[in-house]
């Protein structure tokens, strides 16, 4: 595609120009495969969204990220979207093919793809606590990539009700809602749990799941959504219960990866990536 004066553009939609990880991160894959192509974050209120995706074609950008509020809105002014954005109903990724800008949503596929590197979900049992849109983007791709039961478990009854009626209704994967009254006890048989929640996130870095920590086996893998900081309460008390453990980074690393290859066809180095997040937020160990 031919590129602009500037350079060729992805971007960020948010409702907050401030500096993020994400734009550092990104960057530094396009400085380390000498790409000539930029990654900026714009502030973008809602009753503008149209107008920025709008601005996006017409300068040829390839692509854009889009967070909250933005993912579902940013829906009817796209051309298309892909298989899981279109069962969760959300978009985090906008790619320009052809003509057209189709919505992803690389939220699930990079906790996805961070996880097969420990375990592949496939006839697996997974325990995932919150029911937000981490989580809808999480219960989707596993059930995609075949975990066969799924329980989910939320404060909010609704909200967490509604989840478990999606994956029921659209995937393959068997649902059911866990209300979380107390600490909750992992059930015997559980292979993977996912924290998708924000209990653990800088400042309240000492916030922990309110669950029974004998319940953690080893032989479980345990996933924190959590990026900052890197080596939660979660992964620390599971580590030493010989449990495996799957950090934030590998999560948000990979949806850099995935956006990248999306949007430029190239197989960005995840190490220059993680190797910028842990200058940002320390190292995961």
């Amino acid at each position: 595609m031919p590129k602009s004066f500037l350079s060729t553009l992805t971007g960020s939609f948010s409702t907050g120009a401030a500096e993020n990880p994400t734009v550092a991160m990104v960057e530094a894959a396009y400085r380390h495969h000498g790409l000539d192509i930029r990654y900026i974050n714009c502030e973008v209120p809602p009753d503008l969204l149209g107008d920025a995706v709008r601005g996006a074609r017409a300068m040829g950008w390839v692509g854009f990220n889009c967070s909250l509020p933005h993912k579902v809105t940013v829906i009817e002014h796209l051309d298309g979207l892909g298989e899981s954005a279109e069962i969760m109903g959300a978009v985090n990724c906008a790619v320009r093919r052809g003509d057209q800008l189709i919505g992803e949503n690389t939220d699930g596929k990079g906790f996805l793809k961070s996880l097969m590197e420990k375990v592949d979900p496939r006839g697996k049992s997974v325990v995932m606590f919150g029911a937000g849109g981490a989580a809808r983007a999480i219960g989707v791709e596993l059930a995609l990539a075949g975990a066969t039961r799924i329980v989910v478990v939320n404060r909010g009854v609704e909200r967490g009700q509604t989840l478990v009626d999606l994956l029921n209704a659209k995937t393959e994967a068997t649902a059911e809602f866990a209300a979380w009254s107390g600490p909750y006890a992992i059930p015997d048989g559980t292979d993977i749990v996912v924290n998708a929640t924000s209990i653990g996130l800088y400042p309240d870095v000492d916030g922990r799941l309110d669950i029974d920590l004998d319940t953690l086996k080893p032989g479980m893998v345990v996933a924190d959504v959590i990026v900052n900081p890197p080596k939660t309460n979660l992964l620390r008390d599971a580590e030493a219960r010989g449990c495996t453990v799957v950090d934030g980074l590998g999560m948000l690393i990979n949806q850099g990866v995935i956006g990248i290859k999306y949007w430029t066809g190239v197989d960005a180095d995840p190490t220059v990536m993680r190797d910028t997040l842990t200058e940002i937020f320390g190292a995961s160990d």
